[in-house]
């Protein structure tokens, strides 16, 4: 386990991923988790997709995570009629917010969001197509906004459009969504990513319209409206996990606001006790090419030695040229930026609300893994609770879940520095339980005789929540568990 890889990968599926033998190759490369963007498909390919990707992790004698992103309110502009324009700096453009608007051309198109015009005022700066053409708002009368093109370039159909600075007063959850969180449901998905959040009842609300549905996976909020930066505690606090996403985010609030807000958005998740994933053209240019660019290598390792949990791919795995060369290229880079990854912060600023009993154990044993020579941390859990709070301080010591549960352990493969491990359901005495812990561990060679060992667990086996126990622990002969004497 030392020498494997900590940080988290999480792959987009898609038209690329279909390809026979390209699944595979993804899932053996170092895929933990598959996102399924619910933007675009039907729901059988999504069904497909997550089947596929179950049944050839079992295949490889591993599990997969599913992450279900819903594709939320985002603005688009509507078809034009001859295909993509060309749009001119300077050029006069408007902007049809009505139900029956004709198809675009060089000078009109329509909008998808008809509130839009409540929304922008003269001096409002928007941006089309991830920010790559800009117009500036002259004038809003009545459906139609009037704008001038401050930075041209090509526009196409269905392209996203942003106001600079947020305020758009869409809700969070369209109709789409609200149908799409069923299928989610349905999919019996791991984690469901809310776009285009602005505040904590945006995730309460998909929380319940989830568990309505049956569904049971973690909420994920994706970071990428101006207005979240204001609430974000708020917001992390409401979620299970949270999503850098910094397409939108870096439109709304610009590119140079964003590696600071990036670092901000890592450190406020793992102090809140949430997993953090860093998302969006993280290796770009391997859509096309089978290397990254010198850049997107240390754009990914900044993520990794920020803390980050999981860096994710979305073009690149989805509709890329090289989707597993692009999985093998992230997986090396995390572990040559984990190298030199060195823990320093002080662990006390992770217990400033120590209200649990499996929170101050885990702080407990974080505590200890700085003072002593230990091999690994071995959590004996229900649904993998202890295992997070132990992952949210970065040791250089792995951490070992061990569980019967499948989607608690297909959740932990979202956090880093734990290996979720099965574990048959345990009604034995506690003491002969964690034998059976310690020498399923021998046996599968990561632990060896002689070796220190920190072990939590619970009074009550079986019972999620109780964790109370800290053991240190030495590996004697055959793998079985003895009390240390002496340090």
């Amino acid at each position: 386990m030392n020498s494997s890889r900590r940080t988290r990968i999480v792959a987009t599926l898609g038209p690329a991923t279909d390809a026979p033998g390209v699944l595979e190759r993804a899932l053996l490369a170092g895929v933990d988790v598959v996102r399924l963007n619910l933007s675009h498909g039907i729901p059988e390919d999504h069904l497909r997709r997550a089947r596929e990707a179950h049944d050839t992790a079992a295949k490889l004698g591993r599990e997969v995570g599913v992450l279900a992103d819903l594709q939320g309110p985002k603005i688009r502009v509507e078809r034009f009629a001859n295909g993509p324009v060309q749009l001119e700096p300077g050029a006069e453009f408007l902007l049809d917010c009505r139900a029956d608007a004709p198809a675009g051309d060089a000078s009109r198109v329509g909008v998808s969001y008809l509130g839009l015009p409540g929304d922008v005022q003269a001096g409002d700066r928007l941006l089309l197509d991830d920010g790559l053409v800009e117009l500036e708002v002259r004038e809003v009368n009545g459906s139609a906004i009037h704008c001038r093109v401050t930075i041209g370039g090509k526009l196409s159909d269905r392209k996203g459009l942003n106001r600079k600075g947020g305020g758009l007063s869409l809700d969070a959850l369209s109709d789409k969504d609200r149908a799409d969180i069923k299928l989610a449901a349905q999919l019996k998905a791991d984690f469901l990513a809310v776009s285009f959040v602005r505040s904590a009842a945006d995730i309460q609300e998909a929380r319940r319209l989830l568990r309505e549905a049956g569904g049971d996976a973690w909420l994920v909020a994706k970071i990428e409206r101006a207005e979240a930066i204001d609430r974000l505690e708020e917001i992390i606090d409401a979620s299970d996990a949270v999503m850098v996403a910094r397409g939108d985010l870096g439109v709304e609030i610009g590119d140079a606001e964003l590696p600071g807000l990036q670092k901000k958005i890592i450190r406020e998740s793992l102090a809140r006790n949430r997993a953090v994933i860093t998302a969006t053209q993280m290796l770009q240019s391997m859509v096309e090419s089978p290397i990254p660019t010198r850049a997107e290598v240390l754009d990914v390792a900044n993520a990794v030695i920020d803390g980050t949990d999981a860096v994710m791919l979305s073009q690149e795995s989805a509709a890329g040229r090289h989707p597993d060369v692009a999985v093998a290229a992230m997986a090396r880079i995390c572990l040559g930026a984990e190298r030199q990854f060195e823990p320093g912060e002080d662990i006390s600023t992770l217990t400033h609300r120590l209200d649990r009993s499996d929170q101050a154990i885990a702080m407990a044993a974080m505590f200890l893994a700085t003072q002593l020579p230990v091999r690994a941390i071995v959590t004996l859990t229900e649904s993998g609770t202890t295992a997070q709070w132990l992952s949210r301080y970065r040791s250089s010591v792995p951490i070992y879940a061990l569980t019967p549960s499948a989607e608690a352990r297909r959740r932990m493969l979202l956090l880093r520095d734990v290996k979720p491990l099965a574990f048959g359901r345990a009604y034995d005495y506690p003491i002969l339980v964690v034998r059976r812990a310690v020498q399923q561990l021998f046996q599968r060679g990561d632990l060896a005789v002689g070796d220190r060992v920190l072990l939590t667990h619970g009074d009550h086996t079986g019972q999620g929540g109780g964790t109370n126990t800290l053991k240190l622990l030495s590996v004697g002969v055959d793998g079985i568990a003895e009390s240390l004497r002496d340090l």
